[in-house]
């Protein structure tokens, strides 16, 4: 089969599997494999070491896949519902981790799709990725034709906007190119850099991962920065403002997949039950859905935050559950978020604590939360 009757085969199967844009492109060396470089170097990926860990296989997609010679880019569109404004002792996930792990739905597609490939070529070597793979997705997505990187650095679509799931086909078989995109489409544009809570978009097209909501409540394996916990508000579990500001978002249509919709209680969370969860409970709870990324201390050290920023009584109880947990990084955000709660229940918990507290870090938080609770 000649490539373009294999890229047209490819393309309309693509479309019957669900997803939303399909565009090819040869491999190569991503066009700014330089700026990810310098990226790295400066330290903006954070504890993400598995990214410099793999820094060669970024360099090109044979890294992911020997003799790759095209890749199809495919995007799946998730925009569903409108978030709801969280009440008293709720917490906000991003849209993106609302439903069913997209990785679940996408890998599906992409398996069917593979398959397909080798029925029409059976001598093929075909790969399916999503996000996992050391591939720079919006780099390819953009050779592709299906968009352009913005200036909070996701891909947009004229159409989708960014609201967007990527993910590729690498083939050891030629295929016929789209053109790529090589306009941007932001303009002057600032909205997502000036809402940006915690000042991560240091630039256009330039995120310090360290400084991101999405990284500090979902990679991060420590104690949140006490200088960003304010400013990362009510988000339990990722950030989209970057994207609920963003002019292309605005006016996408509602994503097709059923499963992408909310499940109960995702939108928004409510926290206090969290701390109640055991280790297994939690895994009963949450595996195989998003939130389950951020494992369990992660997730209630978010809750502590949240309950922090936004103090309401009735979570007193939940937080000196979470003051009292085996995981220190749980017991220092309850202390934080504690010493926000002008009331005796709060100063005593946090005194009974300090008497059996053997932590350095979370005895510090504890006598900060004490001393904002004397002034």
């Amino acid at each position: 089969m000649d490539a373009a009757r294999l890229t047209a085969a490819l393309k309309d199967e693509a479309r019957r599997l669900g997803f939303d844009l399909v565009g090819a492109c040869p491999a190569a060396a991503p066009p700014r494999i330089e700026c990810f470089r310098r990226w790295l170097e400066a330290g903006r990926a954070g504890q993400m070491r598995y990214l410099a860990d793999r820094r060669a296989a970024y360099e090109h997609p044979s890294g992911v896949l020997e003799g790759t010679q095209s890749l199809v880019m495919l995007g799946l569109a998730y925009r569903t519902v409108e978030p709801h404004t969280p009440g008293d002792g709720e917490g906000r996930v991003s849209r993106y981790a609302w439903g069913t792990d997209y990785h679940d739905l996408v890998h599906e597609r992409l398996r069917l799709l593979a398959q397909h490939h080798i029925r029409l070529t059976p001598h093929a070597k075909v790969r399916g990725v999503v996000d996992t793979a050391p591939l720079l997705e919006r780099e390819f997505a953009l050779m592709a034709g299906l968009g352009w990187i913005g200036k909070n650095t996701l891909l947009l679509n004229r159409r989708l906007g960014s609201w967007l799931f990527l993910a590729a086909l690498l083939t050891t078989e030629p295929l016929q190119y789209d053109r790529p995109e090589t306009e941007g489409h932001c303009g002057s544009c600032r909205a997502c850099i000036d809402a940006c809570p915690t000042g991560a978009l240091v630039d256009a097209h330039c995120l310090d991962a360290r400084k991101c909501i999405s990284y500090l409540t979902i990679e991060l394996g420590a104690a949140i920065p006490r200088e960003l916990r304010e400013p990362a508000g009510d988000w339990l579990f990722g950030c989209d403002v970057c994207q609920e500001v963003c002019p292309w978002n605005h006016r996408t249509p509602i994503a097709a997949v059923q499963a992408l919709h909310p499940l109960p209680g995702m939108n928004p969370v409510e926290l206090e039950w969290l701390f109640g969860l055991s280790e297994a409970a939690y895994r009963a709870r949450f595996r195989g859905a998003p939130l389950w990324r951020a494992k369990r201390a992660g997730l209630l050290r978010n809750a502590a935050i949240v309950l922090g920023n936004r103090p309401h009584e009735a979570a007193i109880p939940g937080l000196v559950q979470g003051l009292n947990d085996a995981e220190p990084i749980v017991r220092g955000a309850c202390a934080w978020a504690l010493g926000r709660y002008r009331v005796e229940a709060a100063r005593t918990a946090l005194g009974e604590r300090l008497s059996v507290e053997a932590d350095r870090e979370v005895r510090g938080e504890i006598e900060s939360a004490s001393g904002l609770l004397e002034r």
